[in-house]
C-alpha cells in the first residue's frame, strides 16, 4: 500500500529540486508578522489610573536571566510599552519609574514571556520588588527577629496590595493603583530592610575590631597643584588614590607629561600616605590618547604599547605605591572592537606584568558599571558579572576587585538606585572570595539640567540629602564583611566633574554637611579600630558628630 501526499499549493517540481511561489510566501510572510506582532512583550503604563501621554525610554532596557542586559527594541504607542527582543526567552523590563513620596530610580519587572495580551507594568514592578525583598529578607536572616519586627510589618500590608493588584488584573487602572501602593510601601521598607541588615554586621564588625587600617579615602584630581586644595586633600582621607590615565601621562605619542604626577607623588610621599593610583589600562575618552584611536582594530599593536606603558608607569612610580588600579572598565569596551578572547588576554597580561615588575604591591580590577547597562548596546562588552567570575576562575594573579558607585548623572551606570538595590549588588560579589574596594563613589548634592534626568532619591539633591545618602551608604558598604575600603570620587565641586555638585567641599574648599558626616564616620572607626571599644553599636559608624577639615 502507498501512501500518497497532496502536493502543497505554490510548490512546483523541477526534476529534484522544489521551487516556491512567490506569490504563496508573501501571504505567508504576512502571518508570521502579524502572529510576531501580537506575541510580543508589552506592558500598559499607567500613573494615576491613566495612561501617560509620553514616556522617556531612552534609558531603558531588558534583562534576561542572571540579570545580564540583553538586546532590544523600546517603544511606547498607545499607552503600552512594546518590546521586541533579540534573544528568545523571558526577560524583564528596566526603566526608571517614579514612586510616591520616594523620587525617581530604576526599577524592574519580573521576567515574564511574550504573550497577546499586555502586562500591567505598574502590577510587574512591585511584584518583583515583592520577590527580591523575599528573597533578601530570608538571605540577610530577618524573617523572625526582632530587630526586623517593623520592616516584617511593613512586608505583610505590601504583600497584601499586591494580591489586591492580581486579583483585579482585569481592570488594569485599578490593579495599577493597587500596585502604586505596594512599592510606595515596599521600596522605602526594603531600603530599611537593608539598613536592619547593615546595622546587624556593623555590631558584629565592630565586636571583632575587623575593620582594616585604612577606610577612608579621597581621589586627587592631578590637574590641580594648589597648596590649600592639597592641605584639604590628605586630612580628607587615609589613603590617597591618584589617577594616572595614559592621555593625561602621554597626551601626544613619544611625548611624556610626567612632571605634575612626580610633583604629586612627592608630595603624597612627604605627606606619609597610603597611595593608590592608575588605572593603567581604561578604555575611554577621557583616558585614552587620541593618537591611539589609528590602531583601534589591531589589537596586536594595542596589545604591545599598554605593555609598553605600563611597564614604564609602574617602573618609574611603583616603590611609591601601595595598590594599583591596573584594569578599570574593560568590560564595557565601549571604544574599541576587541573580542572576549582578546579582552581576557588583556587582562592577564596587565595583572601578570605589574605583579612581575612590583611583586609586594596589591593590584586592582575595577567594575565601574555594576548594572551592566552598556551591554544592551554593546554585544562586543562583557556583563560585569560574568568578567569578574572569569577573571577569578582564570586564576588570574589579582588581590581585590574596585567597584565603583556612581550615582545621580544621567548615563550608563548613573542612574539612581535605590540602597536595597545598591546592598544586593554587593552581596554579589561575596561568593567571588576576593576583598573589595570601593574605589569611586559619587552623588550630586544639587539638581541641575545636566543630572536631572538620573533620578532622584527622596527628592531633589541638596546638601543635606547628599550627607544623609553618603551616612545610609557608608553604613552598608562597610558592615559587608568584604569590603575593605572606600573611596569618595569629587573631593572638591568642579564644572568638569562628572557628576556636577559631587564633591564634599565647595569651589571655595568650603566644607558641606557630607564632609562633616565624612569625617565623622571616619573618627569612629579609628576609634573602634584603636581602642577595640565594644560599646559604641552600630551608630558609632553613623554621623554623630561634626568636624573640620585642617
Amino acid at each position: 500500500m502507498t501512501l500518497r501526499l497532496a502536493k502543497p499549493a505554490g510548490l512546483k517540481h523541477n526534476g529534484s529540486l522544489v521551487s516556491i511561489d512567490v506569490a504563496y510566501i508573501r501571504p505567508l510572510q504576512k502571518v508570521i508578522v502579524q502572529a510576531s506582532e501580537k506575541l510580543m512583550l508589552r506592558f500598559q503604563v499607567f500613573r494615576n489610573s491613566e495612561a501617560p501621554a509620553e514616556l522617556d525610554l531612552s534609558f531603558a532596557y531588558l534583562v534576561g536571566s542572571d540579570s545580564v542586559p540583553i538586546r532590544g527594541e523600546l517603544a511606547y504607542v498607545d499607552g503600552e510599552i512594546r518590546c521586541r527582543k533579540r534573544p528568545a526567552g523571558p526577560a524583564a523590563l528596566s526603566l526608571m519609574w517614579e514612586i510616591h513620596n520616594f523620587g525617581a530610580i530604576m526599577l524592574e519587572t519580573v521576567r515574564l514571556p511574550e504573550r497577546g495580551q499586555p502586562y500591567v507594568l505598574n502590577v510587574e514592578l512591585a511584584r518583583n520588588r515583592m520577590m527580591r525583598w523575599l528573597q533578601k529578607r530570608e538571605d540577610w536572616g530577618l524573617l523572625d527577629i526582632a530587630e526586623a519586627q517593623t520592616v516584617n510589618q511593613k512586608f505583610n500590608e505590601a504583600r497584601d496590595l499586591l494580591i489586591e493588584a492580581l486579583e483585579n488584573l482585569e481592570n488594569p487602572p485599578l490593579a495599577a493603583k493597587f500596585a502604586d501602593k505596594c512599592l510606595a510601601i515596599a521600596v522605602p521598607a526594603s531600603e530599611q530592610t537593608a539598613s536592619v541588615h547593615a546595622e546587624l554586621l556593623l555590631h558584629r564588625r565592630i565586636s571583632t575590631r575587623s575593620f582594616p587600617k585604612n577606610v577612608f579615602g579621597c581621589a586627587a584630581a592631578p590637574e590641580r597643584a594648589d597648596d590649600p586644595y592639597r592641605r584639604k586633600l590628605v586630612a580628607t582621607g587615609e589613603f590617597i588614590y591618584l589617577p594616572m590615565t595614559w592621555k593625561f601621562l602621554e597626551p601626544q605619542e613619544q611625548t611624556f607629561n610626567a612632571t605634575p604626577m612626580d610633583n604629586w607623588v612627592e608630595y603624597l610621599r612627604q605627606s606619609k600616605l597610603p597611595m593608590a593610583a592608575g588605572p593603567l589600562v581604561h578604555f575611554t575618552e577621557s583616558a585614552i590618547p587620541d593618537w591611539l584611536y589609528i590602531w583601534e582594530h589591531d589589537y596586536e599593536t594595542v596589545r604591545g604599547l599598554l605593555y609598553e606603558h605600563i611597564e614604564r608607569v609602574v617602573r618609574r612610580y611603583g616603590p611609591h605605591v601601595a595598590l594599583w588600579n591596573v584594569l578599570s572598565g574593560l568590560h564595557v569596551n565601549s571604544h574599541f572592537s576587541f573580542t572576549f578572547d582578546q579582552l581576557m588576554d588583556l587582562t592577564r597580561m596587565a595583572i601578570t606584568l605589574v605583579k612581575k615588575l612590583m611583586p609586594n604591591a596589591r593590584t586592582m580590577i575595577e567594575i565601574t558599571q555594576p548594572w551592566g547597562e552598556y551591554y544592551a548596546k554593546n554585544q562586543r562588552s562583557i556583563p560585569p558579572m560574568i568578567y569578574a567570575e572569569m577573571a577569578v576562575q582564570s586564576g588570574i594573579p589579582f588581590d581585590i576587585f574596585g567597584l565603583q558607585l556612581c550615582f545621580g548623572a544621567p548615563r550608563d551606570g548613573g542612574w539612581q538606585r535605590d540602597l536595597f538595590q545598591i546592598s544586593s549588588a554587593l552581596d554579589r560579589f561575596a561568593p567571588l572570595g576576593k576583598p573589595v574596594v570601593i574605589s569611586r563613589m559619587t552623588i550630586p548634592s544639587v539638581t541641575t539640567e545636566k543630572n536631572a534626568g538620573a533620578g532622584t532619591w527622596r527628592k531633589p539633591w541638596n546638601d543635606q540629602l547628599q550627607s544623609k545618602w553618603l551616612e545610609a551608604m557608608v553604613n552598608i558598604i562597610l558592615s559587608k564583611p568584604f569590603v575593605e575600603a572606600i573611596s569618595w570620587g569629587d573631593i572638591v565641586d568642579s564644572d568638569s566633574a562628572s557628576t556636577p555638585g559631587s564633591g564634599l567641599l565647595t569651589t571655595e574648599l568650603a566644607a558641606k554637611p557630607a564632609m562633616q558626616t565624612w569625617l565623622a564616620m571616619r573618627r569612629a572607626v579609628m576609634s573602634v579600630r584603636q581602642s577595640g571599644s565594644k560599646t559604641p553599636g552600630a551608630g558609632a559608624v553613623a554621623a554623630g558628630s561634626t568636624g573640620t577639615v585642617g
